[in-house]
């Protein structure tokens, strides 16, 4: 397959709205893929590459960017041979040899094919939930259904390697990929709620009500001794939390996949700021003088029985029995089980008076939807949060002169579109802040005007509002009221930010 076939097909995926249109472009690409090809075409539509991120920047690239070949004749196997070669480059003039290498490459590609190397190799290509519809597009195109293939890529972690599976195995081998202990699950992921009561009426009598920390994601594997630890995106962070593993290492199994948070406390047990608890967490060395506490929550695998598929309730049990010791009671997150709505409001209070953001509200039959933002887990705050993708920043005036200040705010496209701008603000910015955003805003700069930048779809916000409106002003009809800036996530990505479908359920009445 040449690579002009990849370029064409992500070409049509830009340049429509429509879900289904999307997932037809990429179907008809993978049923045309050889079966080594499968991989490579997979992530690259998905805006990724098999080898990870390749540490190309923007300058090498543009010295590249010219002679472009007359007609395509490079391949996909071309192409991932190069960027294999790319990625294994390394120690004493490993400079000069990834240029070469990719001088080479780009000598062989047309201007489209240029461009699409340039904006895959920078990141450019992320489009949010674009894997949802690669997904859809892997069912199409393999015919096995949807279902299957979104749960066997949700066990394994891997797009590329989900459709590799479907396209030469079918639904048999989809079904054949189950848990494994060591080998991290995509967590399931709840949806904001309006209200306590409007999340009890939604889901009922049968619910859990539990705490909601502000604090990490994090999934620990065990498997004997071995304990191994993930954040929410599924990147290992074992080797910086050694206390965390101390404490799943003493529990009484022998095998344990667990789901929870953890967070950073202070000497009276309330939370540290959010940062203190991300400190732990970053490329450089941790913060050793910052101690994280584990907070259990669900139990996906005890001892060699998968509980994936259980109802919430009997996962919420097995939990209960492992963590039943005296010595393991405080790992567990704090909750009710088929609360009164008296008792659903102590545990709100109780949360809130204790530092935490709010409460989860969980349906007690639902199974583990690992990867899914349902409407079984709803979470419950006093002041409405949204997680948004920063689109741009203006330069500020007064005393904010030289500062890039107000920001411009985007909704995820839950279709993998370019994310849906709902407003803009300069609330709650700190002077260290706005400091951190003029250092930083440059570096993710897609064009820069004499008012401001506009930025790469890189960066999510996490910021608090009042509410939303109706807005002919914004392209998806609703904008943000009152919105101030609460902190920025570097734990989430674009493709973690809340959709335009969320701003749009917080319209009054709606």
């Amino acid at each position: 397959m040449l690579l002009a076939d990849v370029v064409t097909a992500s070409a049509t995926v830009a340049a429509t709205r429509s879900r289904t249109a999307k997932a037809t472009a990429i179907a008809d690409v993978l049923r045309r893929a050889d079966d080594d090809e499968v991989q490579p075409v997979t992530a690259w539509l998905a805006g990724d590459t098999l080898q990870g991120r390749l540490g190309v920047g923007w300058r090498t690239l543009a010295r590249l960017t010219h002679d472009a070949a007359p007609a395509p004749t490079l391949t996909v196997a071309a192409v991932e041979r190069a960027l294999t070669e790319l990625a294994g480059t390394a120690g004493p003039g490993s400079a000069t040899r990834r240029e070469a290498t990719l001088a080479g490459l780009f000598g062989s590609a047309t201007a489209d094919e240029q461009r699409f190397l340039v904006r895959l190799l920078t990141g450019e290509l992320r489009q949010g939930a674009l894997e949802g519809v690669v997904l859809d597009a892997i069912a199409t195109a393999a015919d096995v259904p949807a279902a299957t293939v979104r749960r066997a890529f949700m066990l394994s972690g891997s797009l590329p390697g989900t459709a590799a599976t479907a396209l030469t195995g079918g639904t048999p081998a989809l079904v054949a990929i189950t848990l494994q202990v060591g080998r991290p699950v995509r967590p399931m992921l709840a949806s904001p709620g309006s209200s306590l009561d409007a999340a009890l009426a939604d889901l009922g009598e049968d619910v859990t009500v539990e705490h909601k920390l502000d604090g990490a994601r994090i999934q620990v594997h065990r498997d004997g001794d071995d304990v191994r630890v993930w954040t929410r995106t599924l990147r290992e962070v074992t080797d910086g939390v050694p206390e965390l593993v101390d404490r799943i290492r003493a529990l009484p199994c022998r095998t344990a996949v667990l789901d929870g948070e953890t967070l950073a406390l202070d000497d009276d047990g309330r939370p540290r700021a959010f940062q203190d608890t991300m400190s732990r967490f970053g490329s450089g060395a941790s913060d050793a003088a910052v101690l994280l506490s584990p907070f259990l929550f669900d139990l996906l695998h005890l001892d060699g029985r998968d509980l994936l598929d259980e109802p919430l309730d009997v996962r919420l049990d097995a939990l209960a029995e492992l963590l039943g010791g005296e010595e393991h009671a405080a790992l567990r997150m704090p909750g009710v089980r088929r609360p009164t709505p008296e008792q659903a409001a102590g545990v709100l209070d109780g949360a809130l008076t204790a530092g935490h953001e709010g409460v989860v509200v969980k349906d007690l039959a639902a199974p583990y939807a690992a990867g899914r933002r349902g409407r079984a887990w709803q979470k419950v705050k006093p002041v409405h949060t949204l997680d948004l993708v920063v689109l741009g920043a203006e330069w500020g005036y007064g005393r904010r002169s030289g500062k890039l200040s107000n920001i411009h705010l985007g909704a995820r496209d839950p279709d993998g579109g370019e994310p849906v701008m709902v407003g803009k603000t300069f609330k709650g910015m700190t002077d260290e802040l706005l400091n951190w955003q003029t250092r930083t805003f440059p570096g993710h700069a897609r064009e820069q005007h004499g008012w401001g930048v506009l930025l790469e779809p890189e960066l999510v916000v996490e910021v608090a509002l009042d509410s939303a409106q109706r807005s002919p002003r914004y392209p998806g009809g609703v904008a943000l009221r009152f919105a101030r800036v609460v902190r920025y996530r570097p734990d989430k990505s674009p493709a973690e930010a809340d959709t335009i479908d969320a701003v749009r359920a917080l319209l009054a009445g709606g």
